[in-house]
């Protein structure tokens, strides 16, 4: 667990993994849609944070992310229009936009004996 939620810290946390996952998503899909476009984009990246923050509803956590892309040898318009077309196209974009349909549940015996990769053992 983060220092910042009180635990010791180091490692990779839960948000890092996300952010990983959000940033190479986001590259994914902003070079495919340049290629499209027939816009090269070498030199192009896009690092992702993400932290908990306070969700001014009801005061507990929520995710914020920022994510920042570099296209160094695309002008500004060309750049702006390619991000805001990758951001309606980007499925973590999309879900930080919109939300995302979250099912939890627990789980029953025959479930025990097969873990995915979105399972947490404690």
């Amino acid at each position: 667990m983060s220092k910042t939620l009180g635990g010791p810290g180091g490692g990779t946390n839960p948000e890092q993994l996300f952010a990983a996952g959000y940033a190479a998503c986001f590259h994914g899909a902003l070079v495919l849609l340049a290629a499209r476009a027939g816009i090269a984009v070498e030199g192009a990246s896009v690092s992702v944070t993400v932290e908990f923050g306070r969700d001014p509803m009801d005061g507990l956590f929520v995710l914020t992310a920022h994510a920042r892309v570099q296209m160094p040898a695309i002008d500004r318009t060309t750049a702006e229009e390619l991000v805001c077309n990758t951001e309606r196209f980007c499925p973590y974009t999309k879900m930080a936009h919109k939300g995302i349909v979250n099912i939890v549940a627990l789980a029953t015996e025959s479930d025990a004996t097969t873990h995915s990769a979105g399972t947490r053992a404690v």
